[in-house]
């Protein structure tokens, strides 16, 4: 997660980009040039920036040719740039917001990263699990009338949910996110298709249940505040 906007501004770069993708594994600054078609010296300038900022770091070094050679790798398996790169410029969703608009559901799943985000990173620092629950399922309706039936349906399921289990005066409980969003799937995109291996999550102690993230906000604790 990348939430420092220097830091989103350098993986942002194209060249920065592709070295990124192509150090998943170890590799040199020599080989990288070849393998980018560019000078070495400016993939090592590139390099720099990307280890200036935590985003690669050096996996091993190697002589060769009588030079010694750092070997570096990617920080993480992958990259997702936090809304709060943005600071005062990033969206959120509205009180009352239409339910109905895609501004809505983008500003809903901006929420979840900037807040996921920042929690997820303190509990990594901490050796901790952050107790969260995610779930995702393709459905195909017959028809417009079908799926407005659908999201009728599964409104009333998850206002019941909620009032069931919903207790504001227990004094060890804690407030939780709850976000559903319905919507198409980009034309070309096979929702059957499987998914590439999830990045190994860091080792840490097991959380006890996994809570569920309703639609009310909630004071993180120390240790998950971003």
């Amino acid at each position: 997660m990348i939430a420092d906007p220097a830091s989103a501004a350098a993986a942002l770069d194209p060249v920065r980009a592709r070295l990124l993708a192509e150090l998943r594994e170890p590799a040199s600054a020599s080989a990288l040039a070849g393998r980018l078609g560019v000078p070495r010296q400016r993939v090592n300038y590139h390099l720099r920036l990307l280890e200036k900022h935590g985003l690669v770091e050096v996996a091993g070094t190697r002589v060769w040719g009588g030079l010694t050679e750092r070997q570096l790798v990617a920080s993480a398996a992958g990259y997702v740039v936090s809304p709060e790169a943005l600071g005062a410029a990033a969206g959120g969703p509205r009180p009352g917001g239409d339910r109905l608009s895609a501004a809505y559901v983008v500003a809903l799943a901006a929420r979840v990263v900037a807040e996921v985000g920042g929690m997820a990173r303190n509990a990594v620092r901490g050796r901790k699990r952050l107790p969260v629950y995610g779930l995702d399922a393709a459905v195909r309706f017959r028809s417009p009338a079908d799926r407005a039936a659908f999201a009728e349906e599964l409104t009333a399921a998850v206002g019941g949910l909620v009032s069931k289990y919903h207790d504001e005066s227990a004094p060890d409980g804690r407030w939780q996110r709850l976000m559903v969003a319905v919507h198409p799937v980009p034309k070309g995109v096979d929702p059957g298709a499987p998914e590439p291996p999830a990045p190994e999550a860091p080792a840490g102690p097991e959380a006890p249940g996994p809570p569920v993230a309703a639609d009310a906000s909630g004071t993180p604790t120390d240790e998950e505040r971003p």
